[in-house]
């Protein structure tokens, strides 16, 4: 779920750099509204397209969670992983449900702002729209097909307003800001989406003002915005007409020449970013999880005797053809039984074989995590064993006890012996003394 929503915001930023420094100045305007409003979408969509082809044309390092061989106490062991992995996932969605529903809250309130504005204002139909009179006020800005005026405001300024906002009304613009709103709300923390909506926001802008100030007079529409100093609500899913942060964006935009029809190459640049993209979704590595009646231990590469030549080749687990053979495993027929029995197997021996007294003379409590790798070369034999542990004498214990392996029937793939590295968890329960 991490992995997931950290490269969502990852495609999502990128998506917006390609805007900003491509995009952003051009007066392409409904195809930057297309491309504002579809790519935060399509990078939700991204990681969940996994492209074997591309899988397959790129050699993969596999890393995954792997079940933990727990020695010590291990009914105190497993409580204590229990434990320590639930709280911190109930916490997190705690969280996350908690921002949904403040955000939820906080959008209706904003609702409830304009009813109570529409209320208190003096309705008037225009067209497929009604306007809201509002007392004492010098607001302007609309939504859905409800354009707010304050009263304060001069005729000559109305009339420009009006036109304006009618343009967001006929474009339907509050379907983009209500639809950034939702996502808003279910990616509160995520910070693109705020962005994204400015952004779009920004554009909404000029679009009418660009057709506003054909069917008015251009001189006058600037006037009303230079000369004019308003309060503006602060809702983000209502267009507002003067706000003062982008009153210079707009006349800037507004004495832009039209881009050349040559310059909408740019948008072709995104068809490199999607390819990109979609490799790093579709060669992904996965968390798979794997139960205890599975094997513990992950192939992380295949090393193949060519002549006088030894290469190594990444290869997926899922496809040697032959996995080594634990003594005793000999008479099973398939891959997955095999590794099952492997696993069984080096679990016991860890079990019986490990030296939990080192625990107290070394002076440790707790829980204690060593990782172990080791390989099972072309000839059965257990080699290049390391360890990690957070002392010396846990490290030469487990390298100690894997050691012990017996010489097994080494893997094989297209008919050939191999190497094969695997990786091993140890959970070693300390218990203090009372």
């Amino acid at each position: 779920m991490i992995l997931y929503l950290l490269q969502t915001v990852a495609f999502q930023l990128l998506f917006l750099i390609v805007y900003e420094l491509l995009l952003k100045k051009e007066t392409f305007f409904q195809w930057n509204r297309i491309y504002l409003c579809f790519t935060p979408l399509l990078a939700l969509i991204l990681p969940f397209i996994k492209i074997p082809d591309l899988q397959k044309a790129i050699p993969q390092n596999f890393v995954v969670s792997l079940p933990e061989i727990i020695i010590g106490n291990t009914t105190t062991a497993t409580q204590n992983t229990i434990a320590t992995s639930n709280p911190p996932f109930a916490l997190f969605e705690i969280i996350l449900l908690a921002g949904i529903a403040i955000s939820t809250l906080l959008f209706l309130w904003k609702l409830y702002k304009i009813i109570q504005l529409k209320r208190k204002g003096k309705t008037e139909t225009l067209a497929n729209s009604t306007i809201i009179h509002l007392p004492n006020s010098t607001d302007a800005f609309s939504f859905i097909n409800l354009i707010f005026l304050g009263e304060n405001l001069n005729l000559t300024a109305k009339k420009h307003i009006i036109t304006h906002e009618m343009v967001h009304i006929k474009q339907k613009h509050y379907f983009d800001l209500l639809f950034f709103e939702l996502l808003r709300i279910i990616f509160w923390f995520n910070p693109m989406m705020y962005l994204f909506q400015n952004r779009v926001a920004t554009l909404h802008e000029f679009i009418a003002d660009n057709q506003a100030v054909e069917a008015t007079d251009k001189k006058n529409y600037y006037q009303n915005l230079l000369s004019e100093v308003f309060q503006t609500r602060n809702i983000s899913f209502i267009n507002t007409f003067f706000n003062h942060s982008l009153i210079k964006k707009r006349i800037v935009m507004l004495q832009k020449s039209k881009s050349k029809k040559s310059q909408l190459i740019k948008y072709a640049f995104l068809l490199p970013v999607l390819a990109g993209m979609l490799m790093v979704s579709s060669c992904e590595q996965t968390e798979t999880q794997i139960t205890e009646e599975e094997s513990s231990m992950h192939i992380v590469t295949i090393e193949t005797i060519k002549g006088n030549k030894s290469t190594i080749d990444d290869v997926p687990f899922a496809i040697i053809d032959q996995v080594p053979i634990y003594p005793g495993c000999e008479n099973l027929s398939t891959n997955e039984e095999r590794k099952i029995c492997m696993s069984k197997s080096i679990d016991l021996l860890v079990r019986e074989n490990f030296d939990t007294s080192i625990g107290k003379n070394s002076g440790l409590t707790g829980r204690q995590r060593i990782s172990v790798q080791f390989k099972i070369d072309n000839n059965g034999n257990v080699v290049d064993v390391m360890s990690r542990a957070p002392v010396p004498t846990l490290e030469e214990e487990a390298k100690r006890i894997i050691n012990l392996l017996p010489k097994m029937q080494p893997g094989k793939q297209d008919g050939k012996e191999v190497g094969v590295l695997y990786s091993l968890p140890i959970i070693f329960e300390v218990q203090s003394e009372e």
